[in-house]
């Protein structure tokens, strides 16, 4: 018999706002069962700081010219994740900790995906197993180092008994898709990053107003999209070299092209530019079997947006039809935390967790490093 693990998954995604908490019961291959969900935002000079920080690296020699502050900045974030381990697990005996970090670079090109997020120290502080640097086995053999949550995505549909073949998209900072064509017990899924989710918006809202994002699209839906710089983005992302990648960094995207538009029509544009990517993309990606009625099945902050949702809607096939993870009872903004929780198990029992047709490697890859305390 397969033994089950409680495993507790740390994810603090593009927003960087702060960390979702998550513990599950898993064996790590078929099956998993929720136990705990919980939010911790980041005080405000943590989040000012990631920000500040990302804005600043724009290669890996910045890394290198940065590290005196990255290191500062990392101890910080390893102090935060340490409270909430502590909350989190009060009254929860955990067996292992999945740490992702804060992405603070990811190139693929260059094969380097960074993470700050100290899984030693927080060994220490947490007397607990922990298991992080998740994408280094994947870069080392030739992927790019993302998505990794396509193999639980899989275990999603295999528990929802949903009809395969079926589609998962994640707008979190970055969009990406999971099509699982066969059940848990095969490798039958293949994933991409599409490029924007929530990046360009957010940064967008964060440089012009006091806000952090933008609530329900209610900033874009009251601006006018200018049509000419639309037109202008949308030809400069179907020529970039962007098309052939499988992962993204937000770094990839910036709101220069909307300057000088005022954050209402700002907003509108990058909304409508976002969507657009997306909607397109599962057009292409989706397409292929045209007499399909395909479910798309939303995750990530970005499903909240109820304007990017319906733009999404008119960007792509009528055969597509785009519903909320929680309308099957799961929490959508958790499934990144809890998809960590899935891949420390995986990694603690030495089980692959990325494969060829989600980054780009060369041969199914093991997962993070292992620290005990």
């Amino acid at each position: 018999m397969i033994k089950d693990y409680i495993s507790l998954g740390l994810m603090s995604g593009t927003s960087g706002d702060g960390v979702d908490a998550s513990i599950i019961q898993s064996n790590g291959e078929t099956k998993y069962n929720l136990i705990k969900n919980k939010y911790f935002e980041y005080d405000s000079s943590i989040y000012q700081k990631i920000h500040n920080l990302k804005e600043k690296i724009h290669n890996a020699n910045d890394l290198k010219v940065l590290k005196k502050d990255l290191k500062e900045l990392e101890r910080k974030i390893t102090l935060f994740h340490a409270k909430v381990v502590k909350e989190t697990t009060e009254n929860t005996q955990v067996d292992l900790i999945g740490f992702h970090g804060q992405t603070i670079y990811h190139n693929s090109k260059e094969k380097i995906s960074s993470q700050l997020g100290d899984g030693k120290l927080l060994s220490q502080l947490t007397k607990k197993k922990i298991i992080y640097n998740f994408r280094k086995n994947d870069t080392l053999n030739g992927g790019e180092g993302a998505p990794l949550t396509p193999i639980f995505h899989q275990l999603i549909a295999t528990q929802l008994e949903l009809n395969l073949p079926t589609c998962i998209l994640n707008i979190g900072g970055i969009s990406n898709v999971t099509i699982v064509d066969e059940p848990v017990g095969t490798y039958g899924f293949r994933s991409r990053d599409i490029g924007p989710g929530n990046c360009l918006i957010d940064s967008w809202v964060r440089k012009n107003s006091k806000y952090k994002f933008d609530r329900d699209g209610l900033l874009a839906s009251s601006g006018r999209t200018n049509k000419i710089i639309y037109e202008q983005a949308q030809e400069l992302f179907a020529n970039s070299a962007n098309q052939n990648k499988l992962s993204f960094d937000t770094n990839d995207f910036d709101v220069s092209f909307a300057r000088g538009l005022s954050l209402e029509d700002g907003a509108a544009t990058l909304t409508d530019f976002t969507a657009r990517v997306i909607g397109t993309t599962l057009f292409s990606l989706l397409s292929v079997e045209k007499n399909k009625t395909w479910q798309v099945i939303l995750c990530g902050g970005g499903r909240k947006n109820k304007l990017l949702i319906e733009k999404i809607k008119n960007n792509t096939l009528k055969n597509i039809f785009l519903k909320s993870i929680d309308d099957f009872g799961l929490d959508g903004d958790f499934i990144e935390s809890q998809a960590f929780a899935f891949l420390a198990i995986r990694s603690l029992l030495k089980i692959p967790i990325t494969f060829p047709s989600t980054t780009g490697c060369i041969k199914p890859s093991l997962g993070g490093e292992l620290i005990k305390n």
